[in-house]
């Protein structure tokens, strides 16, 4: 079954209440979150402005996740959030969904040039499956990350060309293209 992906609209707030309070997301800045910290933020719009648009993540008739595409109003290269429900993980769902993210956003946002994620640096999971999809490492935010427990941990971007979406191919580049 492929997946889907359904927009989210101001009449979805109890349910993305719901979900997000009802998972935990260990690799997030907030691991546990709870309603009467994000119910806020998500009747404030947090998930449909005009700089981001989130959507339910379905495969098979069901709500697996949601992901939200932001700074959609920005320089044509879309940021996204991806967040699936504790029982979807594992399995890998994440590269089924993190290339029809690729096609979600390339085939209805002719203006994205690129789409980017980022994560922790021990979302170990997360980062093989960038690269799986194609993406390539395009930073690496030293002590970026803020954790739950008060520390820090580097935050890694990643990030794939329209033109390597298109290709299948990964534009590379050279890390240490100047020395001192």
């Amino acid at each position: 079954m492929p997946i889907e992906f359904v927009p989210m609209t101001p009449a979805d707030t109890d349910d993305v209440v719901a979900f997000l309070s009802s998972n935990r997301f260990p690799f997030h800045v907030q691991a546990a979150p709870e309603a009467r910290d994000i119910r806020p933020g998500i009747e404030n719009g947090r998930f449909w402005n005009a700089d981001t648009q989130g959507y339910w993540v379905m495969k098979a008739g069901l709500r697996i996740g949601l992901a939200a595409l932001e700074d959609l109003q920005e320089d044509g290269s879309p940021l996204f959030d991806l967040r699936l429900e504790e029982a979807s993980r594992g399995r890998g769902l994440g590269l089924d969904v993190l290339r029809a993210l690729c096609g979600l956003v390339f085939d209805s946002m002719p203006e994205a040039m690129r789409l980017e994620g980022q994560t922790r640096e021990d979302n170990i999971a997360m980062r093989k499956t960038f690269i799986r999809a194609g993406f390539l490492k395009e930073a690496h935010y030293r002590l970026a990350w803020p954790t739950n427990d008060g520390g820090h941990l580097a935050s890694i971007a990643y990030a794939i060309l329209r033109q390597d979406w298109e290709s299948g191919t990964v534009t590379e580049f050279e890390w240490e293209d100047i020395h001192a």
